[in-house]
């Protein structure tokens, strides 16, 4: 889906807004040195002066004023340095501080979008997913391994590590994860660990549960009005830095959709974009319900992870009604 122009505008907003709070605060910082170190000034007036002396040799043909001039300049920038290290303050105390210090917060790197605005548009976008609110309680910080035990518990601890193993390698290595069992079992909440922990560190991520995603899909793909909104959502789609498709199996399951998961497996994987897929299918069901390449993709280029035991969601609702 491509932004609309208040969409746009909207974002647009919010990085000029973090470029005048960069620009305040770094006014404040210049009006708290300058008022406890006044020296400070001085040595910037003294730069300012220099510069202006040594462009009037330089006009007249003095051949070694811009080599006067580098050289007195780095003995000042380093004369301002101890001043700030003196006065108890960083040596980069008056340097901008960015949000984003890849784009330096204007959205854009060499007229290309910078990922973070890439994850402010999908966040836009994709806010009907339910994915901000999802994180608020599926992540590393509420996990909790009481509800488990025996080899549940096993298979709980190892779909954990396998998971922060994905998180920490993400960068350098291409792996999917596949997470399979019994309803309530901890899947969803282990995609969610997943995708908080990199939304934090600036990767674009999108969410959606199986039905709404081929839901969307079907909608945009018999429209023929809507060419370019079709072409924006697959390339997200195959583009995003990690793509989840939960509860995969619940469905209308068809030609169509079959097609469609190849697609998104077959092109993610040459594009080597990682992909997070949870079920409560059994195996043999997932093999039954799609075609023999869906089942041999996520096998052989998926870490699949067995989650079982009660579910924990009916569990937290006794231990809540009892209270």
């Amino acid at each position: 889906m491509p932004l609309t122009n208040a969409q746009y505008d909207h974002i647009i907003r919010q990085y000029e807004e973090k470029q005048r709070q960069c620009r305040r605060e770094i006014e404040r910082r210049r009006a708290h040195v300058y008022e406890h170190i006044p020296q400070y000034r001085e040595v910037e007036e003294e730069i300012a002066a220099l510069a202006v002396a040594q462009g009037k040799k330089l006009l007249f043909g003095d051949d070694t004023a811009l080599t006067e001039l580098q050289g007195a300049l780095a003995a000042l920038k380093e004369k301002k340095r101890q001043l700030l290290l003196n006065a108890g303050l960083d040596a980069d105390y008056l340097e901008p501080v960015f949000s984003c210090a890849a784009c330096q917060d204007t959205g854009y790197i060499d007229g290309v979008k910078c990922h973070c605005f890439k994850q402010a548009e999908i966040s836009l976008l994709y806010a009907q997913s339910g994915l901000q609110t999802m994180l608020s309680e599926n992540n590393f910080t509420n996990l909790s391994y009481e509800y488990y035990t025996g080899e549940d518990l096993s298979h709980f601890e190892k779909a954990v590590e396998t998971c922060k193993d994905f998180v920490k390698n993400f960068d350098s290595d291409y792996h999917n994860l596949f997470f399979y069992g019994t309803v309530g079992t901890g899947k969803s909440f282990l995609s969610g660990c997943v995708a908080k922990e990199l939304i934090d560190q600036g990767h674009s991520v999108i969410y959606f549960g199986a039905t709404g995603l081929f839901e969307l899909l079907s909608n945009t793909a018999f429209d023929s009005k809507n060419r370019d909104e079709r072409r924006t959502i697959y390339s997200d789609l195959y583009q995003c830095d990690l793509l989840i498709i939960d509860d995969l199996g619940t469905e209308l399951t068809n030609q169509f959709t079959a097609s469609q998961l190849f697609s998104l497996l077959n092109e993610r994987n040459i594009g080597r974009k990682a992909t997070v897929i949870s079920t409560n299918l059994t195996l043999r069901e997932l093999q039954d319900r799609y075609s023999d390449r869906i089942f041999s993709r996520i096998t052989s280029n998926f870490k699949v992870c067995k989650l079982t035991g009660a579910d924990i969601r009916m569990h937290q609702k006794k231990l809540s009604n009892r209270k």
